[in-house]
């Protein structure tokens, strides 16, 4: 008998300690992972060589929405439409995600995300996925999607999760169980190439409204380490907290840039001189800035610096009117702002995809 309680006594003590252990172990798989080195970023650059691609939503997609539910996931046409990307040389996309999709159908939601993925990999395209977004609309309603507004720049477009992050204190959770559920499907997927944690926080006049949900992205997507880096673009110099928080937590620095290829050089040089890390351009091109693929492209590439201009083909986000000159007959512009392709797959300007393809390496196949 005493022998039988030495022994359940050192069995009790032996569990205790295992016990211990794991949950400090649980713990420490838990915390947030630290910023990865100057040396691990540019290792990641050099796997990856020159990214160049769009930001990217099918033309039968006004929205995020439209894009990823169900009833209007759209294969087809992402399939026909990423195959003329690739035909003029673009190896990567930038597409943006939204949480209530994934609310309303959660495994479904993961599903179309990989057969989005199969597609892209089948014509040799990694994908850039955005969480969170401060642009446009400020509320959005699953299932049916509204018709695009004649002539208007992104009539559709909404934001993720917008005003209502501030209004209902459970958001939160959601939101997390939402960053948390989709990295830990996919990361370890080696067709993902970077998360964007959040598309210009800020914007809409949100100002450092935004940074607390910046602050919880970040810490989230860290908990979680993903194989592949976190990053939220830097978009407005002014936003002084904001930029701040972004360039001291991104693994490699993404930023936004319209402008001219004497002020897009200004801003890397800015870049450049207050960090070594790799920098990614995640918009650019907007013809009636002068942001032109004839010379920003090229200065990109120069530069060693990863290239996704706004808009692949014609289609619902209306992308080739301006943003701040509505033609409300629904004209066709005089100057298309962003987009290459027709819905057709005919260009905008032929000369302008010979250009793309001279510089991708496609004419030289």
């Amino acid at each position: 008998m005493k022998n039988l309680k030495i022994c359940l006594a050192l069995f009790l003590l032996t569990f205790t300690f295992q016990s211990i252990a794991q949950q400090k172990n649980e713990k420490n798989n838990s915390s947030p992972r630290k910023i990865w080195s100057v040396a691990q970023a540019q290792q990641w650059q050099k796997k990856w060589g020159w990214l160049r691609g769009s930001n990217f939503t099918p033309s039968t997609a006004i929205n995020q929405l439209e894009m990823w539910q169900k009833e209007t996931f759209d294969p087809e046409t992402i399939n026909r439409e990423l195959g003329w990307a690739e035909a003029i040389g673009m190896n990567s996309m930038r597409v943006y995600l939204h949480h209530a999709a994934w609310q309303q159908d959660k495994e479904g939601f993961k599903k179309r995300m990989h057969a989005y993925l199969d597609i892209a990999e089948k014509h040799h395209i990694s994908t850039l996925f955005v969480f969170f977004d401060d642009c446009w609309n400020p509320t959005y309603t699953t299932g049916l999607q509204p018709a695009p507004k004649p002539g208007i720049h992104n009539s559709g477009w909404v934001r993720d999760p917008g005003p209502l992050y501030q209004e209902d204190p459970e958001l939160v959770k959601v939101l997390e169980s939402y960053v948390k559920d989709i990295l830990t499907t996919f990361k370890d997927d080696k067709r993902i190439v970077l998360w964007d944690l959040y598309n210009e926080p800020g914007n809409s006049k949100n100002g450092n409204k935004s940074l607390p949900l910046l602050k919880k992205a970040f810490e989230w997507a860290r908990t979680i380490n993903p194989i592949q880096p976190l990053s939220a673009g830097v978009w407005d110099f002014k936003l002084k907290e904001l930029t701040d928080y972004q360039l001291k937590n991104s693994d490699v620095i993404t930023y936004h840039n319209y402008d001219g290829a004497k002020e897009h050089q200004h801003a890397i040089d800015t870049l450049r001189s207050v960090t070594k890390r790799p920098l990614v351009c995640t918009e650019y091109m907007a013809r009636s800035r002068n942001s032109l693929f004839s010379t920003i492209m090229p200065l990109l590439k120069k530069e060693n610096i990863a290239a996704y201009n706004w808009g692949l083909v014609d289609g619902k986000t209306n992308t080739k009117y301006t943003w701040d000159k509505p033609m409300t007959d629904g004209a066709e512009p005089p100057l298309w702002f962003h987009e290459i392709f027709h819905k057709d797959g005919t260009p905008y300007h032929k000369d302008e995809v010979e250009f793309i393809k001279n510089l991708t390496g496609v004419n030289k196949k």
